[in-house]
């Protein structure tokens, strides 16, 4: 494979590392804690987008427990969206193992 060739092959890589880029932007996940009392939204971006709190434990003297079950569902939802990341980037490389910190744009 000539060199012209192999940069034909970057450029419609990156391209679609661009297009992945914008659908990870769209993806949402939902992250739960405390039985689903703490639910919260992100997108693949890691912004959290919705919070829900069931109204039953919101009494003051329960307001730590609430902040821990945020804490909580949140980084339940990033592993997912972490997780739905990985796939995408998996599709759109092949399975091409990339080293580690190479990130064709992101």
């Amino acid at each position: 494979m000539d060199f012209s060739e192999i940069m034909k092959q970057a450029n419609k890589l990156q391209d679609k590392m661009k297009s992945a880029k914008e659908n990870i932007e769209n993806i949402e996940c939902e992250g739960s804690s405390g039985g689903g009392l703490v639910k919260v939204i992100i997108n693949g971006n890691g912004e959290l987008k919705k919070i829900g709190i069931d109204p039953s434990i919101l009494v003051e003297s329960e307001k730590e427990i609430v902040e821990d079950l945020i804490i909580a569902a949140f980084s339940d939802a990033k592993s997912k969206i972490n997780d739905e990341v990985a796939k995408k980037m998996k599709e759109i490389t092949g399975g091409l193992p990339l080293p580690p910190g190479f990130n064709l744009g992101f």
